[in-house]
Formats: structure tokens, C-alpha cells, sequence
């Protein structure tokens, strides 16, 4: 995350002004403008935490934001504590005490002694466009307050940004689910990091996800989540990224391509490949069909690259979900309120009614591929691979990228998709 001051632009000074507001120095206007009202807060932050008031976001002033960026913070234990009184100081139930720190000891803490304490707030906002950084404190936040979250580290995007997955579930059954595989796209990883924090928390307490024990669902299978595929191409569209030699590349690709606005039309990853049309399932059909369409060179969407797997994007996710064989894919996407759930005559068993079973849970069509768009996607190569499940579900309506108001809604209607995927139907 680069430093930000005033004039700065973007979804990371959203995540600047969410922290500010978490940490009670708001209200502020979370629009992505460091303006004099962001300033002011921030200086006053700096000076309360002993640093310059000079209001610019640098290294040390985010050190000290770290809490309200994550969702928790470190607590030295002192003589006389207890987990009660230190979950009532910071305004948390006990249980979310309890969950972060496995290895305590509530009879007998030590002076000294370091836990983990969850501040009272979601980690994954639903009110700021997401980033990089932001997925990066979303990831490890929700490590820190559920330590049976695993979270690793699956490859590298073009710009060197940590492709992440996380997993939680003990069941026999491996699923995947991955995300936000088109830069414009960039709600659906809001979507999986939500259903993440939804079903820890509802583990933790004991609760149900959408009328079905938290418990039923975590014994039921071992869920990976990968909520952010193209991670460079989100900071593209969402302003995190605005400005050095990546960003003039874009800018370069996208001034071939004028009728596609920039950067709200941009699908690929930052170099110009669309992700979804890099696997070995008729990429060549497919090249035959793009280039035929004018995208035959780098391009904001729809260009297929020179090879399959040929972005480093689309070959870490292929190796991941060789590494985990699952039984089961889902891709999330945008928009069209539709579920795809065929390649070409390929039907694995099963496929089909688990197809009908998430369609009636979200109310979208469940329907087979447009021949354009047909090869060379996530699905399709999954489904040709392994003759098992695998579905593209394409939330919300309208013209991507897709507001933020939209959220609730999206994921009311794709969390029943996430848990009978896991529980089956």
C-alpha cells in the first residue's frame, strides 16, 4: 500500500477513511478523495498516537492504524485481568475472546502473556471498493479472529501481489471456490470474503448460515476460497492503482480499444489477458472467436493471450485446483442473475441437480453457455479436466462494475448457492 496525502484518489483511501472511522475519528464521506475533512482526522489520529501530525499516510502512521484496518490488536495481559474484563473494555463478547486465543488460559492469565483481541466490528466491509490492501487486512484479520482459518499463498500476480486462499471446513469433500477472476468484477471478492467471515463467526458461536448449522456445514467439507484472482486488474478499475508504468500500459492497451471505457471496462489482468479465456478447453475455438471480434492484441476484455495459461494469474489457479482436486468448483462472476453449468455435451453426475438445487435457492436461471462465450473459461476447463460440478454463477444486473448498493442483495441470494454447495441438496 503506497502512502497516501491529500489529493490522493482511490478505493485505498476508502480503507483509509473506514480505519479513521473505526477508530472514532469520523464521520467521514468514504469516497475515495483525500480531501481537508480526511486530512484533519488523520492528523488528529497521528498526534493522539504519538507520531507528526503531518497528515500523510506513510509507514508509520499505518503500523499505528493496523487494529482498525485488521479488525483486532495485541493486548499485553496485566496483573489483576481477566478475559471478561478485557472483552467488556473493548466492547467484544467473550466467546470472540475465547475463539481468537485457543492456547489461553482463562483461570490464569499471566502478566505479559499476548492475545489476540477482536474489535467490535466486521473485518470485510460492505461500504468501500475493495483493493489489494484491503484484501490483504480482510485475509488477515479473519486469521487472527479464527485461528481455524488457514490461509496461504497459492502464487503471485504479474505485479508481485500475493494470490491468497483461505480454507475452514473438516469435511471429506474438497470444494473450490474462487472469485473476481475479471478486474470489473471486484464485488464478487466483497461476496466470498463476506461468506468467510459469516460462516467463522457463526461456527465460533454456535450459529446457523442461512437456516443451516455453521457445525453441519464445516463437517461437511473442506472449503478453499480464492476471493481475488485478478488482483492487479481490481486496483486498475478501483483506483488503487492510478499511476506508474503499469498503469501506462493500461492506459496504452485501453486507447486501442475506445467504445470500451477505461478503467470501468477493464475484465483482464493488468497486462491485458482475459483470465477466464486462458484454460486448455478450446482456447483455440476460442482465440478463432475473439480475434474474429477485434480482440486479437492486449486488450481491456477478451483477448486470450498467446497461449493457455499463458498469465501467471490463470496458471496459479490452474495448479491450485490440480493440487486440491475438488469435487466441486464455483466461479463467481458478474452479472446476469444466471448459473452456466455445461461445456460443450459435458454433464458430470450430479451436475445437473446440483445446478437446479442452486437455482431455486438463488432464483437465477440456470442455463447452458452462449457458443461465444463458450471455451477456454475456469469452468469449462474443470468440467473437461475432471467430469465433476462446475459452475460460473453471474450475480446482480446492470453494467459492471456493479455499485456497492448492490452487495446485500447479491449475497443474500449467492450464500445459499455457497452452502449447498458444501452440505449438498
Amino acid at each position: 500500500m503506497k502512502n497516501l496525502s491529500y489529493g490522493s484518489m482511490g478505493a485505498e483511501v476508502q480503507l483509509l477513511q473506514l480505519a479513521l472511522c473505526r477508530a472514532g475519528y469520523g464521520p467521514l464521506r468514504r469516497d475515495g478523495i483525500f480531501g481537508s475533512g480526511t486530512r484533519s482526522a488523520l492528523s488528529a489520529f497521528q498526534l493522539d498516537h504519538g507520531l507528526a501530525g503531518d497528515g500523510i499516510f506513510g509507514r508509520l502512521t499505518r503500523a499505528a492504524m493496523q487494529p482498525w484496518l485488521t479488525g483486532s490488536l495485541v493486548y499485553t495481559v496485566r496483573r489483576g485481568d481477566t478475559p471478561y474484563a478485557i472483552a467488556l473494555r473493548y466492547g467484544q463478547g467473550l466467546r470472540a475472546i475465547e475463539t481468537a486465543n485457543p492456547g489461553m488460559d482463562p483461570t490464569a492469565l499471566r502478566p505479559g502473556e499476548k492475545l489476540t483481541v477482536p474489535l467490535p466490528f466486521n473485518v470485510v466491509p460492505e461500504d468501500i471498493e475493495p483493493s489489494s490492501a484491503l484484501l490483504s487486512y480482510c485475509v488477515r484479520g479473519l486469521a487472527a479472529r479464527y485461528p481455524f482459518l488457514a490461509v496461504f499463498e497459492y502464487g503471485r500476480s504479474v505485479m508481485g501481489a500475493p494470490l491468497r486462499a483461505m480454507a475452514l471446513g473438516s469435511g471429506q469433500r474438497t470444494l473450490l471456490y474462487t472469485a473476481e477472476h475479471h478486474a470489473n468484477e471486484w464485488i464478487t471478492a466483497l461476496i466470498a470474503l463476506k461468506f468467510v467471515e459469516e460462516l467463522a463467526s457463526a461456527y465460533s458461536m454456535g450459529r446457523s448460515v442461512r437456516g443451516v448449522s455453521a457445525a453441519e456445514i464445516m463437517g461437511a467439507a473442506r472449503i478453499y476460497i480464492a476471493p481475488a484472482v485478478n488482483p492487479d486488474g481490481m486496483d486498475l478499475v478501483t483506483g488503487a492503482l492510478n499511476g506508474g508504468d503499469y498503469y501506462a500500459l493500461a492506459m496504452e492497451i485501453a486507447s486501442e480499444f475506445p467504445s470500451i471505457p477505461f478503467p470501468d471496462g477493464w475484465k483482464a489482468n493488468i497486462l491485458g489477458t482475459d483470465l477466464n479465456l486462458q484454460y486448455p478447453a478450446g482456447w483455440e475455438e476460442a482465440r478463432e472467436i475473439k480475434y474474429a471480434q477485434g480482440f486479437d492484441r492486449p486488450a481491456p476484455r477478451d483477448y486470450v493471450g498467446t497461449a493457455p495459461l499463458s498469465a501467471a494469474e490463470s496458471t496459479a489457479l490452474y495448479e491450485l485446483t490440480r493440487s486440491l482436486d475438488p469435487e466441486l468448483i464455483l466461479a463467481l462472476h458478474t452479472q446476469g442473475e444466471v448459473i452456466y453449468w455445461r461445456y460443450l455435451d459435458f454433464e458430470p453426475p450430479g451436475s445437473r441437480h446440483y445446478g437446479e438445487c442452486f437455482a431455486a435457492a438463488s432464483g437465477y436461471a440456470l442455463e447452458e453457455t452462449p457458443y461465444a462465450s463458450g471455451f477456454a473459461g475456469y469452468k469449462d476447463w474443470f468440467i473437461s479436466e475432471y467430469n465433476r460440478p462446475g459452475y460460473t454463477i453471474e450475480s446482480g444486473l446492470g453494467e459492471n462494475p456493479l455499485p456497492l448498493s448492490d452487495l446485500p442483495e447479491m449475497y443474500r441470494r449467492t450464500l445459499g448457492i455457497l452452502v449447498l454447495g458444501a452440505v449438498g441438496c
